[in-house]
C-alpha cells in the first residue's frame, strides 16, 4: 500500500518538476485526490484490492467534482464506497478550511431547516457542483454548522457602553403544537466604535425568566461597562433588565412609545395629532425644553382626553433619557430602530419563506447564521458607528 502511494506521490512531484508552478492547480488536484484515496482506505480498513479481516465495504469508483482553491477552480475525482451498511463515507478534506464548502454547508443546512422540495434542493446543490446528498450527509453538514454557530454564540465579550435589546416572533413546533417563539437579540457599541451583534436566544416568550437568562448569559461571557440601554417597554424585559443591569440608564424606544400613545388616544383626530406633537418633544435641543414641551402636551389633553394625558405623564418621560447623552449620540440611541432595520428586517427576509420551523434548534440555527453575517459585515466597516472622542453635547 505504501509503495503504491509513493508511486502516486512521485508522479505528482514529477508533474510539478516538469511544468513548474504554472501547473500548480492540476498538481494540487492530483495531490488532493491522493489524500482522498488515503481517507477511503482508512475508512474501509484496507488498501486497494487488499483483503483483511478488518475490511468493511469496498471501493466503488469515483465521481467528478469541481472545487475552489487558492490555485483556482479544479476538477477532482472523489472516491466512492459501497457495501458498508448505513455509515456514509465522505472525505473530511472536502469539509475543512474552504470558504466555498462553508457556503455549501450553510445552504444545505438552510434547506434542511426549511424543508425545501427535493427538486429545488437538487437545483441549488447542482450550482455547487453536488450531484446529491444523503440525509446523513445533510445531518453532518448541519452539525458542522451548529458547532461553528454555538462557538460564535458563546464567544467572550468585553466592555460594551451602549446596549440595544429587541425581540421578534417566529412560528415553530414545540410539544407537537405550533407555538410563537421569541427570538431575543442584543447589539452593542464598544470601545472600537463599531456595532456588534452580541448574542441571540430562542425562547417560548418574552417572560422575565427568558430575558433574564439571556442577559445573564451575556454577563457570564464577559459583558461589562454597560451605561445605557435602549429597548421597548415589555414587562418581562423591564424586570430582567433591572435585575441584571440595574445600574444602566434605560431609554424607552421613542418610536414604540409614540405608537403606544396613538393607541391610547380616544378618537381619530387626536390619534393623527399625537405623533406630530411627540416629535416636538423628541426633537427638542435640551432635556429642559423637552420636558416643557411634554408638559404642554399633557396639559392640552387634561380636559379633552384625561386618560391619554395621564398615560403620557406617566410613560413619556421614559423616552427622555437619551438627552443625558452627548448630542451627536442621541440620533443613534433614541429608538431601537438600529436593531429593527439592520437586524430584524434581515431576519424577516431570510425566514419569511419558512411558515413553521420544525424545532427550536432549527430556528436558532438559521437566525444565528444570519446574525453572524451581519456581525462580520459590521466588524469590517471602516466608518465608526459612534465616536467616543467627541463627548461634548
Amino acid at each position: 500500500m505504501n509503495r503504491r502511494k509513493d508511486t502516486a506521490l512521485e508522479a505528482v512531484l514529477e508533474q510539478l518538476i516538469e511544468h513548474g508552478p504554472g501547473e500548480i492547480a492540476s498538481v494540487f488536484a492530483r495531490a488532493f485526490e491522493l489524500a482522498m484515496q488515503i481517507e477511503r482506505e482508512r475508512f474501509l480498513g484496507a488498501s486497494h484490492y487488499e483483503r483483511t479481516p478488518e475490511r468493511h465495504g469496498y471501493a466503488n469508483g469515483y465521481k467528478p467534482k469541481r472545487i475552489d482553491t487558492p490555485a483556482g477552480t479544479v476538477s477532482v475525482q472523489v472516491p466512492k464506497t459501497a457495501g458498508h451498511g448505513e455509515e456514509p463515507f465522505y472525505p473530511q478534506s472536502l469539509e475543512r478550511g474552504r470558504r466555498s464548502v462553508r457556503s455549501v454547508m450553510l445552504a444545505v443546512a438552510e434547506m434542511y431547516v426549511k424543508g425545501v422540495s427535493t427538486r429545488d434542493a437538487e437545483a441549488v446543490m447542482r450550482e455547487f457542483g453536488i450531484e446529491s446528498l444523503s440525509s446523513s450527509q445533510v445531518s453532518r453538514a448541519a452539525k458542522l454548522l451548529d458547532d461553528e454557530l454555538e462557538a460564535w454564540r458563546n464567544r467572550p465579550l468585553g466592555q460594551v457602553k451602549y446596549l440595544i435589546l429587541d425581540a421578534r416572533y417566529e412560528k415553530m413546533r414545540h410539544g407537537g403544537v405550533v407555538r410563537d417563539a421569541a427570538v431575543l437579540s442584543a447589539i452593542g457599541i464598544g470601545p472600537d466604535e463599531r456595532r456588534r451583534v452580541l448574542g441571540v436566544s430562542v425562547a417560548l416568550s418574552e417572560a422575565e425568566v427568558h430575558w433574564r437568562g439571556f442577559l445573564e448569559s451575556l454577563v457570564a461571557r464577559g459583558l461589562r461597562g454597560v451605561e445605557f440601554i435602549v429597548s421597548d417597554d415589555h414587562s418581562g424585559l423591564r424586570a430582567a433588565r433591572r435585575a441584571v443591569l440595574g445600574g444602566a440608564t434605560w431609554q424607552r424606544c421613542q418610536f414604540h412609545l409614540a405608537r403606544n400613545a396613538i393607541h391610547h388616544a380616544p378618537n381619530v383626530e387626536s390619534r393623527k395629532r399625537i405623533g406630530a406633537e411627540l416629535r416636538t418633544v423628541w426633537n427638542a435641543s435640551t432635556l429642559a425644553k423637552a420636558e416643557t414641551a411634554l408638559a404642554e402636551i399633557v396639559a392640552s389633553y387634561r380636559t379633552s382626553a384625561p386618560k391619554l394625558a395621564a398615560w403620557l405623564e406617566e410613560n413619556a418621560p421614559e423616552g427622555l433619557a437619551v438627552f443625558t447623552l452627548p448630542e451627536h449620540h442621541r440620533r443613534r440611541l433614541r429608538t431601537s430602530n438600529p436593531m429593527e432595520r439592520s437586524v430584524q428586517q434581515e431576519l424577516k427576509r431570510r425566514t419569511v419563506k419558512v411558515r413553521v420551523f420544525p424545532s427550536d434548534d432549527a430556528l436558532l440555527r438559521l437566525v444565528s447564521a444570519v446574525l453572524v453575517e451581519i456581525d462580520e459585515k459590521w466588524a469590517s466597516e471602516t466608518k465608526a458607528y459612534i465616536k467616543w472622542e467627541c463627548q461634548d453635547a
